[in-house]
Parts: C-alpha cells; sequence; structure tokens
C-alpha cells in the first residue's frame, strides 16, 4: 500500500509533487497517469507510475481500495481552457466525473470494507472559477467571490469545488478545495509563460519573430515550487471542506515578461501580435487574496519571477520540440 496517491502525475503540477514527495520520503507515493502531458520518460524508471484513467469508476475505485492512501492528490484533469472550447464533453467527463469517482471509491470502501477509512483528499480546483469575477476593481479576490466561469474548463472546476464540498458536508471525506491561481514551471504547456519561453528557445537557435496575443492582461505568476509546497502545507494543515486560494503576491503585465525574457537570453526580440492568439474571452487581471491560506499553513512564495521564467527558458533550450 502507498501513503499517498497523485492523480494527474504526469501533468506538470503532478510531476513536480511527485518528485517532492518522493525526495521527502522514497517509495511512498504512487503517481498515475492517462494521456501524459509532460515527457514520460522523464519519469518512469524514478517512481512508481501506475496507468489509470479517472473516467473509469471501476478503475479507480479498484485503485485505491488496493493501496489505500492515507492523502490523494486529485490533480487528473483536462486543463487547457482552450481545449474545453473545442471538446467540452470531455471536459466534464475527465474533470467531474473524474472527481466523483474518486469520492465515490471511497464512500464505497467505507461502506464495504474499511468504516475507519479517512484520507485526505485535495482537489485542483482553479481561479478559472472566478471569470467574469476577476476585473481590477474585484482583486484580489477572495475565496467568496461570486464564481462566474467563461468557458467550459472554469464550469468542470467549479463543479469539482461543488463536489469536494459536498463530500464533506454528506459524507465527511475530508475534502481540501485547492483553487490554483496561474503556476507554471518546467515541462509546462500551453500557458503564456512556456509559450514565450518556447518561442524564445527556437528563436535563439534560429531566428525570427516572437508572434504574441494579448500582452495588456496581468497575471500572478506563480513558481510551481511554491504551488507544490502550498498542496502538502494544506493536506497537512487545512480545514477539510474548506477552499484556499493559491495565489502569488502581485499580478504581472505580460507584455512585461519579453524584456525579462531578452535578459535571460541574451538576445533581442521583434514582437507581432498574432489574430490566432487571443482568446474569445480573456479575464483583464488575474490576482487572487492568499491570506487565508498563509494563516492557516503557515506558506509564503519564495521563488523570484526571473528565477522561475529561467528554469523554464533553460527546460525550453535543452528540450527542443523535434
Amino acid at each position: 500500500m502507498r501513503r499517498t496517491l497523485v492523480t494527474g502525475a504526469a501533468g506538470m503540477v503532478g510531476s513536480h509533487l511527485l518528485e517532492r514527495l518522493d525526495s521527502a520520503a522514497p517509495g511512498v507515493s504512487l503517481g498515475t497517469y492517462f494521456r501524459p502531458t509532460v515527457r514520460l520518460e522523464e519519469l518512469a524508471g524514478r517512481f512508481a507510475l501506475a496507468e489509470l484513467d479517472v473516467r473509469d469508476r471501476v478503475a479507480v475505485r479498484d485503485m485505491i481500495a488496493r493501496e489505500r492512501p492515507a492523502t490523494i492528490y486529485h490533480l487528473a484533469a483536462q486543463s487547457l481552457p482552450t481545449v474545453s472550447w473545442t471538446d467540452p464533453w470531455e471536459t466534464m467527463r475527465t474533470n467531474v466525473e473524474g472527481t466523483i469517482n474518486v469520492f465515490e471509491a471511497v464512500r464505497e470502501i467505507r461502506a464495504q470494507a474499511d468504516p475507519g477509512y479517512d484520507p485526505v483528499v485535495v482537489v485542483a480546483c482553479s481561479s478559472a472559477q472566478y471569470g467574469a469575477s476577476l476585473t481590477p476593481e474585484n482583486v484580489p479576490i477572495a475565496e467568496e467571490t461570486l464564481q462566474q466561469p467563461l468557458h467550459p474548463y472554469g464550469v468542470s472546476k467549479v463543479a469539482q469545488d461543488g463536489l469536494a464540498f459536498q463530500y464533506w458536508q454528506n459524507d465527511r471525506i475530508r475534502s481540501i478545495r485547492a483553487r490554483i491561481f496561474n503556476t507554471t514551471g518546467p515541462r509546462k504547456r500551453a500557458d503564456v509563460v512556456s509559450d514565450f519561453a518556447m518561442r524564445v528557445a527556437r528563436i535563439a537557435r534560429q531566428g525570427g519573430v516572437l508572434r504574441v496575443g494579448n500582452l495588456e492582461t496581468r497575471r500572478a505568476i506563480m513558481d510551481v515550487r511554491d504551488l507544490i509546497s502550498a498542496l502538502m502545507l494544506l493536506a497537512e494543515h487545512g480545514a477539510p471542506g474548506e477552499a484556499y486560494n493559491i495565489c502569488a503576491d502581485r499580478a504581472w503585465r505580460i507584455g512585461d515578461l519579453i524584456p525579462l525574457f531578452e535578459k535571460l537570453a541574451g538576445i533581442g526580440l521583434t514582437v507581432e501580435p498574432d489574430p490566432a492568439l487571443f482568446r474569445p474571452s480573456d479575464e483583464p487581471v488575474i490576482l487572487g487574496r492568499n491570506s487565508k491560506l498563509k494563516e492557516r499553513t503557515g506558506w509564503q512564495p519564495t521563488v523570484e519571477l526571473e528565477d522561475t521564467l529561467r528554469a523554464v527558458l533553460e527546460y525550453e533550450m535543452a528540450h527542443p520540440d523535434p
């Protein structure tokens, strides 16, 4: 049996979480994956991994029944807002049904085999839940703010959040709702930092221009190392059933990342707008109030933005796309 289960361990956040957990206590964590978004060869052979489709109710139940983890980090998801526009059905099945399957597995184990089974379930929720409430006059957004998601992905995260709350209220399954704001790091795909880093690395190798979308939006960009610390602290100290914003302390204008990348890469960049990179709807600013998390756990973000950008750029330089 494993002490900790990480679903979605072959995603960016899950892979870093599995590394941290294994470093702290080798061999006691199991990571599951399905359709990896990171290079699986970077994880295979280093950690205990198992393929698991969280949409498969029986497979999820059997996995949790066999391992009986004391802590479950439920990170498995279709995590791209852009994909949710084109395939909302898959987004809902993975994110909503997958979350139901995790909680129902715990309920079934309690009912049929082990009444004392009492894991902590940390559910990866999202700042996308706040959506239209993320306006300059409302930020930093508190956990009590009205949730008005602007895309199917955000809707699916509202549902995950609500499910975690009701399984605590009705079944006393110790859920923690971790509302994660913009986070990046090595292995990330399809966010502004990794997209910029990938293009800058390509330009450094072969020249060209940096094509960009909306540079006026503002994002509180958090390093994945700080996020992992927050998730682990919440698993240990979070209050069951509660929601916690996990967010950097300040928001950055996206256009202001460009000179930082120029400095780190040692090159000048020619910037051109690309209509294909503009979203149908885009929150003007995403910044959360993180005081509840800090007061409950003592968490503080520690990684400076330039160090984050450097880590992502170095990764992209070392792992060029084929």
